[in-house]
Formats: C-alpha cells, structure tokens, sequence
C-alpha cells in the first residue's frame, strides 16, 4: 500500500503542481478542505485511478469510503485489488 501512496503523492503533485517543498501536502492532509483537488480534480483522479489500476470506483464506493487523503485513497485501492 506505500507504493501505491507513493504513486498517487508523485502523480497528484505533478498534475496539480505541488511543489515538492510544499510543508502541508502530506499523506494525511485533506485533498479537498486545503484546497489541493475540487471536484473537477476529484472526477480526474478518479479516472486516474480506474486506469492506472483497473479498478472500477463507483458511487456506492465514494458513499461508504472515505477518500479524502492520499492515505485513505491509498487504502481504498488496495482494498479492492485484493478482491
């Protein structure tokens, strides 16, 4: 699961142009409330996820998962791999 927090850190900083000296983006912070993803960003990592790891994420997955950080993203990912 950390290499999959590691390849969503590297590809939400690139797509959304984070700098690497960025203190408050961290595996943990809130995507949305520090401002990081809307929901444009939200649709676009979503497709990214689907493709990258050919996982379906439903609206049935976005009302029971919390996917607010790269962790808790992360988690959700490895979750359903594993199935």
């Amino acid at each position: 699961m950390q290499n999959i927090a590691e390849q969503l850190d590297a590809h939400i900083r690139i797509r959304y142009e984070i700098d690497e000296d960025d203190d408050d983006f961290t595996p943990d912070v809130h995507l949305f409330d520090y401002g990081y993803l809307d929901s444009v960003g939200a649709t676009a990592l979503i497709a990214h996820i689907e493709q990258t790891y050919g996982i379906a994420v439903t609206n049935q997955d976005l009302m029971l998962h919390s996917m607010n950080t790269i962790n808790e993203i992360a988690a959700f990912i490895g979750t359903k791999i594993a199935r």
